[in-house]
């Protein structure tokens, strides 16, 4: 199906976020990016800490009413800098790891893992950049002749923040320089002015995590519209960038096949799917854990009041339900792609 234009009518950007206090770790206090955050925000207040896990990692918590206003941390990160990522996780490479620049999300996805996974709302944001960098080169020179894939936007949204970060504006030109690394950007925003002043790079993708309209203004709090996520990716689309679509995760409410049919044609309207990089699609699952403490969080909230069951610690939908969503929503996906392009998350 042929995609349609997408004509502009608003800015796809928005102002820097809010941010009235600024956490600092002692030790970089005077890192040069530490200083140019700093200075963009001169009205915010300032504390010093040791290390971040003081402020980030307290039990004694109100992560809803931190959600309200979250602070920055402006922190060090030691070790760690790219992880393997869960088996089942890709797009095809063999290699596949994951790192974070941050730990939490401008947006409230009511689904979400993060609010169970960590105590605090608060944003941390590691500055050291250089070091991530050298880890992902040391990778990929372990495996010179094979692309390796690296994920951000697991533990964050990886362009929501780019006006406060500059995340993408420092990576994509090192990752331009890495013949065999491969750059998945997961995000939500719209906020894309720092990869429309480049020239694409071949080997990134950026991939947008979308639901159909009604769900998202019901459970992705504070995230764009999908219509303008949609307006983002056309644009970036005719630019020339490589673009993923994430289906994931998927949700079951009466009457999906109608939801979903007519979602896929609203995104295969806007999106020219000869020239997209990658599918992939999964269904609503969550460490038990996670979830109790989500729905502890938010005990009023639907989702965690749907047809649940606890398959080996992960609580999702009963087999046969998962089973019905997936199937009718690759076999409506495969109206538009080919069957390559599409790649199922089993997580």
């Amino acid at each position: 199906m042929a995609a349609t234009s997408c004509a502009t009518v608003a800015p796809l950007t928005k102002p820097t976020p809010m941010i009235d206090t600024i956490y600092i770790e002692e030790n970089i206090r005077q890192h040069p990016r530490v200083l140019e955050i700093l200075a963009r925000f001169p009205n915010a207040r300032r504390i010093d800490c040791g290390r971040y896990g003081e402020v980030f990692n307290p039990k004694a918590q109100n992560f809803r009413l931190q959600k309200q206003q979250p602070a920055l941390i402006l922190a060090e990160k030691y070790r760690h800098f790219a992880l393997p990522a869960p088996s089942g996780y890709g797009i095809g490479a063999a290699k596949n790891y994951y790192f974070s620049h941050m730990l939490n999300c401008l947006y409230d996805c009511r689904y979400c893992f993060l609010q169970g996974m960590y105590q605090s709302a608060n944003y941390v944001l590691f500055v050291n950049y250089e070091d991530f960098q050298q880890e992902i080169k040391q990778l990929c020179e372990q495996t010179p002749d094979e692309p390796v894939h690296f994920f951000s936007g697991y533990d964050c949204d990886s362009l929501a923040l780019e006006p406060v970060t500059h995340f993408a504006k420092s990576f994509l030109p090192f990752f331009a320089e890495q013949p065999n690394a491969w750059l998945e950007l997961r995000t939500k925003s719209t906020q894309i002015r720092s990869l429309l002043d480049i020239t694409p790079l071949p080997r990134c993708i950026v991939a947008f995590s979308l639901s159909p309209d009604d769900l998202a203004q019901k459970l992705e709090h504070k995230a764009p519209p999908l219509a303008r996520r949609l307006e983002a990716m056309a644009k970036l689309q005719l630019q020339g960038w490589q673009i993923g679509l994430r289906f994931d995760p998927l949700l079951y409410q009466t009457g999906f096949q109608q939801t979903y049919r007519d979602f896929f044609e609203q995104v295969f309207a806007v999106i020219d799917p000869a020239k997209l990089h990658s599918v992939s699609l999964g269904t609503f699952r969550l460490p038990e854990n996670n979830f109790k403490k989500m729905h502890k969080l938010y005990p009023e909230e639907k989702l965690f009041a749907g047809p649940m069951t606890n398959q080996k610690g992960m609580m999702s939908y009963p087999q046969a339900l998962e089973r019905d969503l997936m199937n009718y929503c690759t076999e409506q996906l495969l109206r538009y792609i080919p069957e390559p392009t599409l790649f199922p998350c089993t997580l």
